[in-house]
């Protein structure tokens, strides 16, 4: 297999993994098994309303090219089960202080990142454990509601955004920031020096934020 010039500069540049790769995902999958890292199934309520999604659909599908009575009743269902949904709807009173966006919900926690970065530490991949540090930062001040945790953003944007919402977080934070960005998007050598560095920069982060 000839391997491209380009690629094969990128690829020289990354340090000779010193980890069975194998063991690696092993010891995550350890780790990520556990039952305080497990998340529940869907709820009664998501269950009730997939099945009648599902119902709906099969009665579209059967209502396709059927007579007009069977529109016509296929229109009086739909009609009511949006009454009731509006019904429903208007008697909900809306809590602000429990709203939860979408985003939000979907977030990995901080925890399951602090446990994939344990597992690398030990088996000694550096770099991934930095990254997975960082991630477990951002997850934590998001969760604090000092940070907008979205999918894309970059380490800069975080960085000015946390700059805002608490500047007493900002220089360990920035320097936090340099650290992950210098092992993830420079390719520096990262070794437990840098990680344990970052260790203390992120609880510096956490205690300007309590």
């Amino acid at each position: 297999m000839i391997v491209p010039p380009v690629a094969s500069r990128v690829f020289g540049d990354l340090p000779v993994p010193t980890q069975n790769p194998r063991h690696v995902a092993s010891t995550v999958h350890q780790v990520l098994a556990r039952p305080e890292y497990q998340h529940p199934g869907p709820s009664l309520l998501q269950r009730i309303e997939n099945d009648v999604l599902d119902w709906l659909a099969r009665t579209l599908s059967s209502v396709v090219g059927a007579g007009l009575g069977a529109w016509i009743a296929m229109a009086v269902i739909l009609g009511l089960i949006a009454f009731v949904a509006w019904r429903v709807a208007g008697g909900v009173t809306h809590d602000p202080g429990r709203s939860v966006t979408v985003s939000a919900a979907r977030r990995r926690p901080a925890a399951d990142w602090r446990a994939e970065a344990e597992a690398h530490e030990r088996a000694g991949e550096w770099r991934q454990a930095l990254r997975c540090r960082y991630r477990a930062l951002v997850a934590d001040l998001a969760g604090r509601g000092l940070l907008e945790e979205v999918p894309g953003r970059t380490a800069g944007e975080y960085r000015a955004q946390l700059a805002d919402s608490l500047p007493a977080a900002g220089p360990p934070f920035r320097e936090a920031t340099a650290l992950f960005e210098g092992a993830w998007y420079g390719h520096r050598l990262t070794t437990e020096a840098e990680t344990s560095r970052f260790r203390g920069l992120a609880d510096a982060v956490v205690g300007a934020a309590r």
